[in-house]
C-alpha cells in the first residue's frame, strides 16, 4: 500500500509525494478508514511509528474552509517541544492548502499567541494549560471544533493535566469526534474514554513494548556513576559511527552532573536539555543537534516525548528507567523511518530490577556486553550511592533540675534605679509650689 491508495486529495498527495513520503506506516495505514468514518478512535503504537500523520491525513482531508475561521481541529500535546513539532508537520502537509494553524504554550508572552488567534486559524496546537489560559481569555473559540486530537494521552496524565483535560472537554461542542493516540493504554486513560468517548475503536499497531525490528539492544553492567561516566566517554571518543546520540538519564540534576563530567573533554559537540532550562535554550539546543553542530544531547524523560529528531544513530540509557515503558520512548528515538539504530542501556546492580520488568514486558531479553578491559572502574562513589549504615539511635537523658525557682537576672549597674536622683516633675513642683500640667494642644 502507498500513500496513492488512500483517499487524500491532491494537495495532500503533493505535500507528500514531494518530500519523499510514499509508504505509510502500520499505524498510518489502520487509522486512515476509521477516522474517515467519524467514529471516536483510540490508537495505540509506540513512538517513532508515524502517529502525528496517522491523524493529521485524515483531519486534514475532512476539514472544510470556514469563513469565520474559527479552529476546527483541537491537538492537545503534552510539550511544548511537541507543539513546535505538530505544527511544523502540518505546515509540512498543506503548503497548497489554505490551511492556518497556531501553537500554543506556557512559558512565553501570550500576546503574540493571542494575535496569531484573533486573525483567525483552522487549527490550533496547544498544551492543556496554555490552551485553557486562551479560551478563559475570551480569545479562543471553541465553538467550531469538530475533531478533538490527544497526542501522548498516557504522558499528559503522569504530567498531571487531568483536571485541565477535563475542563477542557467541557468546554467543547457535545457533537465531535475524539481521536485519542498513545503509546500505552493506562487505567487512567481508559476512564477518561469511558466518560467523555462515544465507543472509541482501539487501533493497535504494536503490542505495549515490543521492541522495534530495526533498533539494536545492548546493555552493559556497570557499578557506579563515574564507571558509566568513564565507559560514556570511551564509547564516545572510540565509536566513530555515534555520529547523532542521545544521552537519556532520569532527572534534571543528573543530566547536569553529566553534562558536568563530560564538558572539559567534548565542550562543543554536546548540550543538555530539561525542563529548568528555559524554552530559547531548548529550542536552540535541539536545533544545533538536528543540524550537526552537536554530536550528542543529554536530556530527560519529560523531554523525551516531545524529541522528533531524524537520523539519530545510538540511543544511550546512562541510567535504567524505573518505568518499562519509558525505556520503549527512549529507544523509539532512533531507528525510525527504516533507518537502524542503536541502544545502548548502563545498569548497575540497583537498576538490574528495572531491567527485568523492561524486558518482561518486551518479552526479550537486552544482551549484556563485557566491559571493555581498558575500561577505568572508578571506586569512587557518590553520596546516593555510598552505603547507609543502620545506625543505632542514641536517646540522651537529660538531668532533671531541683530547687530550680523562676528566671531571674540582676540588672547590671548602669541600668540600676539611682534612688537619689528626683524626678523633673517633683523638681517642677518643690520650685513652682504647684503641678505643672501641660497645656492642651490647639
Amino acid at each position: 500500500m502507498t500513500f496513492a491508495d488512500f483517499n487524500l486529495t491532491t494537495p495532500l498527495l503533493n505535500a507528500l509525494t514531494e518530500r519523499g513520503y510514499v509508504t505509510p506506516t502500520t499505524i498510518q495505514a489502520k487509522a486512515f478508514s476509521v477516522v474517515m468514518s467519524g467514529k471516536d478512535v483510540c490508537g495505540i503504537a509506540q513512538t517513532g511509528t508515524g502517529k502525528t500523520f496517522a491523524y493529521l491525513l485524515p483531519a486534514l482531508r475532512q476539514w472544510k474552509y470556514g469563513k469565520d475561521r474559527y479552529p476546527q481541529i483541537l491537538i492537545l500535546v503534552p510539550t511544548r517541544e511537541l507543539v513546535v513539532q505538530v505544527v511544523e508537520s502540518v505546515k509540512e502537509l498543506t503548503p497548497y492548502m489554505t490551511v492556518e494553524v497556531v501553537g500554543a504554550y506556557g512559558g512565553v508572552n501570550m500576546k503574540t499567541q493571542l494575535a496569531a488567534i484573533e486573525n483567525g486559524c483552522d487549527i490550533v496546537v496547544a498544551t492543556p494549560g496554555r490552551l485553557l489560559d486562551l479560551a478563559y481569555n475570551g480569545a479562543l473559540k471553541l465553538k467550531n471544533i469538530k475533531k478533538l486530537v490527544i497526542d501522548e494521552m498516557d504522558e499528559m496524565l503522569s504530567l498531571g493535566f487531568r483536571t485541565q483535560l477535563n475542563n477542557i472537554l467541557d468546554l467543547l461542542p457535545v457533537k465531535r469526534q475524539n481521536l485519542l493516540f498513545s503509546a500505552t493504554i493506562t487505567e487512567d486513560v481508559e476512564k477518561l474514554m469511558d466518560t467523555y468517548f462515544n465507543a472509541p475503536e482501539i487501533i493497535e499497531a504494536a503490542p505495549t513494548g515490543t521492541p522495534l525490528d530495526n533498533i539494536s539492544q545492548i546493555g552493559y553492567q556497570v557499578p557506579n556513576f563515574y564507571t558509566k561516566i568513564n565507559l560514556l566517554k570511551l564509547l564516545l571518543t572510540e565509536d566513530k559511527d555515534m555520529t547523532k546520540v542521545l544521552v537519556f538519564v532520569a532527572t534534571k540534576r543528573m543530566a547536569d552532573d553529566v553534562y558536568e563530567q563530560l564538558e572539559p573533554k567534548f565542550n562543543e559537540e554536546m548540550g543538555v536539555i530539561h525542563s529548568n532550562k528555559d524554552q530559547n535554550f531548548r529550542f536552540n539546543t535541539v536545533n544545533q543537534f538536528q543540524a550537526g553542530t552537536y554530536r550528542f544531547i543529554i536530556a530527560t524523560d519529560i523531554i523525551a516525548r516531545g524529541l522528533d529528531i531524524s537520523e539519530v544513530t545510538h540511543v544511550i540509557n546512562f541510567d535504567t528507567p524505573d518505568i518499562p515503558e519509558n525505556y520503549i520512548h527512549r529507544i523509539g528515538r532512533t531507528g525510525r523511518a527504516d533507518k537502524k539504530g542503536i541502544s545502548i542501556t548502563f545498569t548497575n546492580e540497583k537498576e538490574e530490577v528495572y531491567k527485568t520488568a523492561i524486558e518482561e514486558l518486551m518479552n526479550y531479553k537486552v544482551p549484556t556486553l563485557p566491559l571493555p578491559d581498558h575500561l577505568e572502574i572508578s571506586t569512587e562513589l557518590t553520596y546516593e550511592e555510598q552505603p547507609k549504615g543502620n545506625l543505632k539511635e542514641i536517646f540522651v537523658k537529660i538531668p532533671k533540675r531541683e530547687n530550680v525557682g523562676a528566671a531571674f537576672h540582676e540588672r547590671s549597674a548602669k541600668r540600676m534605679k539611682d534612688p537619689t536622683k528626683i524626678k523633673h516633675s517633683d523638681k517642677m513642683k518643690l520650685k513652682y509650689k504647684k503641678p505643672i500640667k501641660r497645656k492642651p494642644k490647639k
